[in-house]
């Protein structure tokens, strides 16, 4: 029978794990985060109930991949919650997005590309290109209700 049990001795670094062990490989990985936000929008030329005002309770989801640091890390979950809060959430959680948004029809696959760009543009700036190696944004999706999203994925951004 498996039950809780203290460990015996916590692991320390340089004496039971060297510090050449912690970055077990040397593959690109991909992390995910989500996020939710609100927000109120209505459509333009459009013939049906989101012609009106009204709003949704939006789920973004961020697949970023890259390549591990010594540590064994390729970005911390807490960076990327950082660059959502400060560089994207801000133009987006409780706002009224036909004001905050540059000039489009407030569709999900428009505003999917458009989160996709932000964080694509934060993940290049270049402090953080040093930091985090390898660093690309592999995909966001955008859920606008529990069961309709719309996505933006690299290989069919970064195509002309």
């Amino acid at each position: 029978m498996y039950g809780f049990r203290i460990v015996d001795k916590l692991q320390k670094i340089d004496e039971d794990i060297r510090r050449e062990q912690l970055k077990y490989h040397k593959k690109r990985v991909m992390v995910s985060k989500e996020f939710t936000f609100d927000a109120a929008h209505h459509l333009h030329a459009y013939d049906g109930k989101c012609m009106n005002l009204h709003g949704h309770t939006y789920k973004v989801i961020f697949g970023i991949s890259g390549f591990l640091d010594d540590r064994g890390l390729m970005i911390d979950f807490g960076d990327i919650k950082d660059i959502w809060k400060n560089e994207i959430e801000i133009f987006l959680d409780h706002r009224y997005l036909n004001e905050t948004l540059p000039p489009m029809n407030t569709t999900a696959e428009n505003m999917v590309v458009w989160i996709y760009e932000k964080m694509k543009d934060a993940l290049n700036k270049d402090n953080r290109q040093q930091q985090y190696l390898g660093a690309r944004v592999e995909f966001v999706r955008l859920f606008e209700t529990p069961t309709s999203y719309a996505e933006a994925r690299m290989e069919w951004m970064e195509i002309e």
